[in-house]
């Protein structure tokens, strides 16, 4: 048996050398004018720049185009489920929610407050003509009775049927499941003449 156990070894893999890639530029000699080198310094530096820059990805201006849409859809939502929810209010305390060309009636909370537990609600019939600030029904405390008033011009076209077994909803939910009639908006120009929340708010103010 051979002692020399240099024949029976494997060779050494290659050494594999990394290069840096190479900058192409034009540069002036050592002996160049001063002006010369700052030239030549300056296109390095452009060449060096354009090198890293080249490899850089590109970002699309559309590419965050989707979520501006969604942005822009959510906001359009919000105003205009804002605008249909929106209340107007009479000098009486009834209130009218305009959706589309109907218009939702109630009396606000200050009213229900001030009438305290309902125990009846005198409702018109559907079908029936109103004109604006007309009378068209009643509702009964067991305190006191007031008068209902109609904020618009229109045709009565639904009552809520749901406060002859349960008056109380008016005092529950007054703006919601307490509404009292749903009625055309035959001359729409009628809202401008009542009160937004907000001098809704202001003219219960004035009155305490």
């Amino acid at each position: 048996m051979n002692n020399d156990v240099s024949k029976n070894e494997s060779p050494s893999p290659p050494q594999l050398m990394m290069r840096a890639p190479e900058v192409k530029c034009m540069c002036a000699g050592s002996h160049a004018h001063p002006h010369g080198v700052k030239m030549a310094m300056r296109a390095a530096l452009r060449c060096l720049s354009a090198n890293l820059t080249s490899g850089l990805p590109q970002l699309s201006p559309t590419a965050a185009l989707p979520a501006t849409r969604l942005v822009w859809a959510a906001r359009t939502l919000s105003t205009t489920t804002s605008r249909a929810e929106a209340l107007k209010f009479t000098d009486k305390h009834e209130w009218v929610r305009v959706e589309g060309d109907i218009g939702t009636v109630g009396i606000s909370n200050y009213a229900q407050e001030a009438l305290g537990d309902v125990v009846y609600c005198g409702l018109p019939e559907v079908g029936q003509s109103l004109e604006q600030m007309e009378e068209f029904g009643a509702l009964e405390s067991v305190k006191a009775a007031s008068e209902l008033y109609s904020p618009l011009t229109g045709e009565v076209k639904e009552i809520n049927t749901e406060l002859a077994d349960n008056p109380a909803l008016v005092n529950k939910a007054c703006y919601t499941d307490g509404w009292l009639i749903k009625m055309t908006i035959e001359r729409p120009e009628e809202l401008q003449g009542l009160m937004d929340q907000d001098a809704y708010d202001n003219f219960i103010k004035s009155l305490e």
